[in-house]
Protein backbone atom coordinates (compact mmCIF):
# COMPACT_ATOMS: atom_id res chain seq x y z
CA UNK A 1 0.00 0.00 0.00
CA UNK A 2 1.39 3.39 -1.03
CA UNK A 3 1.71 6.32 1.40
CA UNK A 4 -0.54 8.45 -0.85
CA UNK A 5 -3.36 5.88 -0.53
CA UNK A 6 -2.92 5.66 3.27
CA UNK A 7 -3.04 9.46 3.66
CA UNK A 8 -6.16 9.54 1.47
CA UNK A 9 -7.93 7.05 3.79
CA UNK A 10 -6.89 9.00 6.90
CA UNK A 11 -7.98 12.32 5.44
CA UNK A 12 -11.30 11.10 4.02
CA UNK A 13 -12.32 9.52 7.33
CA UNK A 14 -11.35 12.59 9.38
CA UNK A 15 -8.66 10.68 11.27
CA UNK A 16 -6.08 13.45 10.73
CA UNK A 17 -7.27 16.41 12.78
CA UNK A 18 -6.09 20.02 13.07
CA UNK A 19 -6.31 22.09 16.26
CA UNK A 20 -4.55 22.24 19.65
CA UNK A 21 -4.16 18.85 21.29
CA UNK A 22 -2.61 17.46 24.45
CA UNK A 23 -1.30 13.99 23.67
CA UNK A 24 -1.27 11.12 26.16
CA UNK A 25 2.51 11.65 26.33
CA UNK A 26 1.87 15.13 27.79
CA UNK A 27 3.20 16.86 24.69
CA UNK A 28 1.09 19.32 22.70
CA UNK A 29 0.51 19.30 18.93
CA UNK A 30 -1.38 21.18 16.22
CA UNK A 31 -2.21 17.90 14.47
CA UNK A 32 -3.68 14.73 15.87
CA UNK A 33 -4.21 11.25 14.49
CA UNK A 34 -7.45 9.77 15.85
CA UNK A 35 -7.16 6.14 14.78
CA UNK A 36 -10.71 5.31 15.86
CA UNK A 37 -12.08 7.53 13.10
CA UNK A 38 -10.44 5.44 10.39
CA UNK A 39 -10.84 2.11 12.21
CA UNK A 40 -14.62 2.49 12.44
CA UNK A 41 -14.66 1.90 8.68
CA UNK A 42 -14.21 -1.86 8.79
CA UNK A 43 -13.21 -2.43 5.17
CA UNK A 44 -10.62 0.35 5.29
CA UNK A 45 -9.35 -0.92 8.66
CA UNK A 46 -8.96 -4.41 7.21
CA UNK A 47 -6.94 -3.05 4.25
CA UNK A 48 -4.68 -0.89 6.41
CA UNK A 49 -4.04 -3.62 8.97
CA UNK A 50 -3.40 -6.23 6.28
CA UNK A 51 -0.72 -3.90 4.94
CA UNK A 52 0.68 -3.59 8.50
CA UNK A 53 0.79 -7.38 8.80
CA UNK A 54 2.49 -8.03 5.46
CA UNK A 55 6.14 -7.54 6.58
CA UNK A 56 5.62 -9.99 9.45
CA UNK A 57 4.08 -12.89 7.47
CA UNK A 58 7.08 -15.21 7.47
CA UNK A 59 8.23 -14.54 11.04
CA UNK A 60 6.43 -17.48 12.68
CA UNK A 61 4.18 -15.22 14.74
CA UNK A 62 1.67 -17.15 16.83
CA UNK A 63 -0.12 -14.31 18.63
CA UNK A 64 -0.71 -10.60 18.21
CA UNK A 65 -1.06 -8.58 21.42
CA UNK A 66 -2.17 -4.97 21.75
CA UNK A 67 -2.42 -2.53 24.62
CA UNK A 68 -6.07 -1.66 25.30
CA UNK A 69 -7.98 0.35 24.26
CA UNK A 70 -6.55 1.99 21.15
CA UNK A 71 -4.73 -1.04 19.83
CA UNK A 72 -7.52 -3.60 20.14
CA UNK A 73 -9.02 -3.16 16.66
CA UNK A 74 -5.57 -2.91 15.07
CA UNK A 75 -4.43 -6.07 16.87
CA UNK A 76 -7.57 -7.95 15.88
CA UNK A 77 -7.19 -7.02 12.20
CA UNK A 78 -3.43 -7.67 12.11
CA UNK A 79 -4.07 -11.04 13.78
CA UNK A 80 -6.76 -11.82 11.20
CA UNK A 81 -4.41 -10.92 8.35
CA UNK A 82 -1.72 -13.20 9.81
CA UNK A 83 -4.21 -15.97 10.61
CA UNK A 84 -3.27 -16.04 14.32
CA UNK A 85 -4.99 -15.26 17.61
CA UNK A 86 -5.21 -11.68 18.85
CA UNK A 87 -5.29 -10.72 22.53
CA UNK A 88 -4.99 -7.47 24.45
CA UNK A 89 -3.46 -6.21 27.68
CA UNK A 90 -5.38 -4.00 30.10
CA UNK A 91 -4.28 -1.33 32.57
CA UNK A 92 -4.81 -1.68 36.30
CA UNK A 93 -5.36 1.29 38.63
CA UNK A 94 -1.60 1.98 38.68
CA UNK A 95 -1.41 1.92 34.84
CA UNK A 96 0.46 -1.40 34.78
CA UNK A 97 -0.52 -3.79 32.01
CA UNK A 98 -1.90 -7.26 32.68
CA UNK A 99 -3.48 -10.12 30.78
CA UNK A 100 -7.05 -10.71 31.91
CA UNK A 101 -10.16 -12.43 30.56
CA UNK A 102 -8.35 -15.77 30.43
CA UNK A 103 -5.68 -14.56 28.00
CA UNK A 104 -2.25 -16.12 28.43
CA UNK A 105 1.05 -16.53 26.65
CA UNK A 106 3.27 -19.61 26.59
CA UNK A 107 7.00 -19.74 27.11
CA UNK A 108 8.68 -19.44 23.71
CA UNK A 109 5.51 -18.25 21.95
CA UNK A 110 6.32 -15.76 19.17
CA UNK A 111 4.35 -12.57 19.66
CA UNK A 112 3.88 -9.40 17.62
CA UNK A 113 2.84 -6.23 19.45
CA UNK A 114 0.38 -4.11 17.45
CA UNK A 115 -0.69 -0.54 18.20
CA UNK A 116 -2.58 2.24 16.47
CA UNK A 117 -0.15 5.14 17.01
CA UNK A 118 3.21 5.59 18.70
CA UNK A 119 4.59 8.91 19.90
CA UNK A 120 6.99 7.98 22.71
CA UNK A 121 6.34 4.21 22.70
CA UNK A 122 5.63 3.85 26.42
CA UNK A 123 2.58 1.58 26.15
CA UNK A 124 4.23 -0.61 23.52
CA UNK A 125 7.38 -0.91 25.65
CA UNK A 126 5.18 -1.99 28.60
CA UNK A 127 3.47 -4.54 26.39
CA UNK A 128 6.81 -5.94 25.23
CA UNK A 129 7.88 -6.34 28.86
CA UNK A 130 4.58 -8.06 29.65
CA UNK A 131 5.22 -10.53 26.81
CA UNK A 132 8.71 -11.22 28.17
CA UNK A 133 7.36 -11.70 31.69
CA UNK A 134 5.49 -14.77 30.40
CA UNK A 135 8.63 -16.14 28.77
CA UNK A 136 7.16 -15.44 25.34
CA UNK A 137 9.27 -13.89 22.57
CA UNK A 138 8.43 -10.39 21.32
CA UNK A 139 9.27 -10.73 17.62
CA UNK A 140 8.59 -7.07 16.94
CA UNK A 141 6.20 -4.16 17.09
CA UNK A 142 3.91 -2.84 14.38
CA UNK A 143 1.90 0.35 14.42
CA UNK A 144 -0.37 2.08 11.99
CA UNK A 145 1.14 5.54 12.52
CA UNK A 146 4.59 6.33 13.89
CA UNK A 147 4.74 9.93 15.02
CA UNK A 148 7.93 9.46 17.07
CA UNK A 149 10.17 11.09 14.43
CA UNK A 150 12.48 8.11 14.71
CA UNK A 151 13.23 8.62 18.41
CA UNK A 152 11.69 5.38 19.71
CA UNK A 153 13.89 2.35 20.39
CA UNK A 154 11.74 -0.55 21.58
CA UNK A 155 14.58 -3.08 21.61
CA UNK A 156 12.77 -5.17 18.97
CA UNK A 157 12.22 -4.65 15.23
CA UNK A 158 9.67 -1.87 14.74
CA UNK A 159 7.68 -1.22 11.57
CA UNK A 160 4.95 1.29 10.88
CA UNK A 161 2.49 1.63 8.06
CA UNK A 162 3.04 5.39 7.97
CA UNK A 163 5.46 7.86 9.53
CA UNK A 164 3.88 11.21 10.31
CA UNK A 165 6.18 13.99 11.37
CA UNK A 166 3.53 15.94 13.24
CA UNK A 167 4.89 18.79 15.36
CA UNK A 168 4.96 18.28 19.12
CA UNK A 169 5.83 20.74 21.86
CA UNK A 170 6.48 20.66 25.56
CA UNK A 171 3.61 22.58 27.19
CA UNK A 172 5.93 25.41 28.24
CA UNK A 173 7.19 25.79 24.63
CA UNK A 174 3.84 25.38 22.87
CA UNK A 175 3.06 28.25 20.45
CA UNK A 176 -0.63 27.33 20.57
CA UNK A 177 -0.67 27.79 24.36
CA UNK A 178 1.11 31.13 23.87
CA UNK A 179 -1.78 32.15 21.57
CA UNK A 180 -4.21 30.96 24.29
CA UNK A 181 -5.89 28.52 21.89
CA UNK A 182 -8.26 26.16 23.69
CA UNK A 183 -6.73 22.72 24.14
CA UNK A 184 -8.39 19.42 23.36
CA UNK A 185 -7.55 16.17 25.17
CA UNK A 186 -8.69 13.74 22.47
CA UNK A 187 -7.25 10.47 23.79
CA UNK A 188 -10.00 7.87 23.72
CA UNK A 189 -12.93 10.26 24.01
Amino acid sequence: MQEKEIIKYLTETGALLNGHFQLRSGLHSSRYFQAALVLQHTLIAAKLCAAMAAPWRDMGIETVISPAVGGIVVGQEVGRALGVKAIFAEKDEASNLHLRRGFCLKKGEKVLVAEDVITKGGRVAQTIELVRSYGAIPVGAACMVDRSTGTVDLGVPFKSLLKLNLPTYKPEDCPLCAKKMPIDHPGSK
